[in-house]
């Protein structure tokens, strides 16, 4: 008789050109907004004030883009992630319709290639994953890699199809929602003074504060997102692995950076693309995090009243980079260049911002 429970899929089981469509689609609530902001301190308006959200365009305040993207993340992990190590890396997420508190999200997959590693019984798997509404609208696709435990670590298959990513998204591709107006945008409501033309290609943000992450908090985060991987889970099957202990879910990093960056970027109006996301180092409970900004380009994007911001948001803990000394990158004892151990979020990313009032 077969056996009912799943043990998730190995390396071996995620060949090049499968589909898998993600079971248990997900409604996402007020509560589940409201909770998100308890987990992380996220601050964005559009996504806590309905009246500041109706008077740009929007039904009410939407969810979150972050809490979206877990979302169909975790619709995922069973599937693609159960047995995973780590995930890596992200590239080519683009964020499409806006969500709404009672929309439903389902997600499915497709298996881009894979990689296997030249040693530890792993290998490393891409996917483009794609997450829809009720009404079938994208709300967000993406591609991530991850690397995957193999089955029989001794049995080597010589695989390796990995497949290319583009470094950027196409800005011509970036989702603007189109009921979106500005005319009522009211700055008071975010705070702060920047607006698009304000931002220099060059300049660095420090956000200023730091969060130490709890044990309790990134694992109500992982269930709220319902992502089930081991290696947020699981205490006693990681005991004899690397690290030992249970690995804060890199998705929750980028959530906790994110809204530490809303000092210095309040008038961010939502997240439009990730270019390249990677998780350069493992974060464990009890870690402080603290993040810069980069502002890499702006882009015009054909409109009077907003343009898009290229940016670099860096996480890095248990240090405060904007008063210590904090490199981003050092030699390694081989001599090739990697990213300072303290560094543990490298996110290139692009958010929608308005422009000064009658400055077009």
């Amino acid at each position: 008789m077969a056996a009912l429970a799943s043990a998730g899929n190995y390396f071996e089981d995620l060949v090049t050109g499968r589909e898998l469509v993600h079971a248990v689609p997900r409604t996402l609530t007020e509560g589940d907004a409201a909770l998100y902001i308890a987990l992380t301190a996220d601050r964005y308006p559009l996504h806590c004030d309905v009246e500041f959200a109706r008077s740009l365009g929007f039904v009410r305040e939407t969810i979150n883009d972050l809490l979206v993207f877990h979302t169909v993340f975790g619709k995922s992990v069973p599937d693609i992630s159960l047995n995973a190590v780590a995930n890596l890396g992200y590239a080519d997420v683009r964020f499409g319709a806006p969500v709404y508190p009672g929309d439903t999200l389902r997600a499915r997959s497709t298996v881009l290639g894979r990689r296997e590693s030249a040693s530890g019984g792993t290998g490393v798997v891409w996917v483009r994953t794609e997450g829809t509404n009720q009404r079938g609208e994208v709300v967000l696709s993406y591609i991530r890699w991850v690397l995957v435990n193999r089955r029989d670590p001794d049995a080597s298959t010589g695989v390796d199809d990995a497949p290319p990513t583009p470094e950027a998204v196409d800005a011509a591709t970036l989702h603007v929602p189109a009921a979106l107006h500005l005319e009522r945008y009211d700055a008071s409501v975010p705070g702060g003074r920047a607006w698009w033309q304000d931002f220099e290609p060059g300049e660095r943000i420090h956000h200023v504060e730091g969060v130490a992450i709890e044990e309790a908090e990134h694992q109500m985060a992982a269930r709220l997102y319902q992502n089930t991987a081991r290696a947020h889970f699981n205490a006693h099957a990681l005991k004899g692995t690397r690290f030992g202990r249970r690995v804060i879910y890199g998705g929750h990093v980028i959530s906790i950076a994110r809204a530490l960056s809303f000092n210095g970027l309040e008038r961010a109006l939502r997240i439009l693309a990730f270019n390249a996301g990677t998780h350069s180092n493992p974060t464990f409970a009890g870690d402080t995090v603290f993040a810069w900004t980069d502002v890499l380009e702006r882009i015009e994007l054909g409109r009077p009243d907003c343009g898009a911001l290229r940016l670099r948001l860096v996480g890095v803990k248990n240090a405060d980079p904007a008063t210590e000394e904090q490199s981003f990158r050092v030699a390694g004892d081989d001599g090739r260049e990697r990213y300072h151990p303290n560094v543990v979020l490298d996110l290139d990313y692009t958010v929608l911002v308005p422009k000064a009032p009658g400055a077009h």
